[in-house]
């Protein structure tokens, strides 16, 4: 899960800094309007880089987490149908 959010947010980022590198690097020769535009895209990648890779899946357990007494652990588990009744 962690791992999943880290490699989203990493790429998301990396992406930021290609275009932001590429737009003053190489654009700005051929074209100075279609750099400010990478500028302005590069701009938006890091929220929504955080939104997303901050995302909860479904099988994330966030608001149960275990909280370290077994017997209240258990009853949530068996709410929401994570261990069979034995």
């Amino acid at each position: 899960m962690y791992a999943r959010r880290k490699r989203t947010y990493f790429l998301m980022m990396g992406g930021c800094i290609v275009l932001f590198v590429s737009a003053w690097a190489f654009v700005r020769l051929w074209s100075v309007p279609a750099a400010v535009a990478m500028c302005v895209v590069a701009a938006v990648i890091p929220p929504a880089a955080a939104v997303i890779a901050n995302r909860r899946g479904p099988d994330d357990r966030w608001w149960d987490d275990p909280s370290g007494d077994p017997e209240s652990d258990d009853w949530w588990d068996e709410l929401d149908g994570r261990k069979r009744r034995g």
